[in-house]
């Protein structure tokens, strides 16, 4: 089916450490239908990044470990191919923008040959073809093919983005992941590098992953919506569903963290305490030390994803009782 182009299935990902068990991800579930785009928010540790390796087969060797679940493309499990056939996807099917072009760059190597390295990767182009190819994609970012053969030092923070994108793009991928791929950059660059990945990405009809912790970039890029804490997604829909219908008390809080121009307000209303220590998690809901409307049920009883109506998705005990409880609470 059309919409399994992507399936990501009850998925389990821990870290270990000096004897600690970090829970990363505590059975993510999500499908995204071929062209579109899914925006995924939340806080810093919420397990945004872990999914996206996942997806990708890129987490540590040592140290990382998926305990469970399933990670389909196209109806294929890529947790069940071997490293040699998952090489044959990166970059081909599947490709990420990562989030420091500082890091994400080789500083020896010309950005030139680092676009050519994943074209010859996948094709059996001759050593022209391969130039020719890599120049247009610099074209295609917006830097001239003359700058080839200079190295990433030579170039700024946005135009590194560019390449780092350019490099995720040059095999044309069925799937594109960007993961926090603006944040290191000033608001006028971030507008123009987030036009770009929209041009492209219509114009190869390429899924898209975008990971941030900007709600305005999801709002502007998205098509569905998965807001993600500590490890698990807690309410999931289109982008209609949870900008004009967020539903829990987390999303709620995060809507309320953004300033309004047109609202003549003293302070914000942040999501108070900290997310939790990913070592030892509460038990019940995740969110339950910090969510107002918690009771004893919260803090026992682990909630499931609940269809509140057209497939908008909330994990929230008392989903039902939520709007009662507002009004009770103004």
């Amino acid at each position: 089916m059309e919409k399994d182009f992507l399936k990501v299935e009850d998925l389990f990902v821990e870290y270990t450490s000096e004897g600690s068990t970090v829970h990363a991800v505590n059975g993510m579930s999500v499908s995204l239908e071929k062209g579109k785009t899914l925006g995924v928010v939340g806080e810093t540790g919420a397990g945004k990044t872990t999914l996206a390796k996942s997806i990708m087969r890129i987490l540590p060797d040592v140290g990382a470990f998926i305990r469970g679940g399933k990670i389909s493309l196209e109806g294929q499990d890529l947790l069940e191919l071997k490293e040699e056939e998952m090489i044959k996807i990166r970059g081909r099917k599947i490709s990420m923008i990562f989030q420091d072009p500082m890091t994400a760059l080789n500083p020896t190597m010309t950005v030139g040959k680092q676009i050519a390295e994943v074209i010859e990767a996948h094709n059996n182009f001759s050593k022209e073809e391969t130039r020719k190819r890599a120049e247009s994609m610099l074209e295609m970012v917006g830097i001239p093919a003359e700058r080839y053969d200079e190295y990433p030092h030579q170039f700024s923070g946005g135009m590194k983005q560019r390449i780092v994108i350019a490099i995720a793009l040059a095999c044309d991928p069925e799937l594109l992941i960007a993961d926090e791929s603006t944040t290191a950059l000033d608001v006028t660059i971030q507008a123009q590098v987030l036009d770009m990945i929209r041009g492209l990405r219509d114009q190869f009809q390429t899924s898209l992953i975008m990971i941030t912790h900007d709600l305005g970039i999801i709002a502007e890029m998205s098509d569905y919506v998965a807001v993600t804490y500590a490890g698990q997604f807690i309410e999931y829909g289109s982008l209609e569903q949870i900008y004009d219908h967020p539903t829990h008390p987390y999303t709620v809080g995060l809507f309320g963290s953004i300033p309004h121009l047109h609202e003549d307000v003293r302070r914000l209303t942040p999501v108070e305490g900290l997310m939790p220590d990913p070592t030892n998690l509460p038990q019940g809901c995740k969110f339950n030390p910090r969510c107002k409307f918690a009771c004893e049920r919260c803090r026992q009883e682990k909630p499931q994803m609940v269809d509140i109506g057209g497939g908008h998705l909330c994990r929230c005990l008392r989903v039902h009782e939520l709007e009662e409880l507002r009004n009770g609470i103004d």
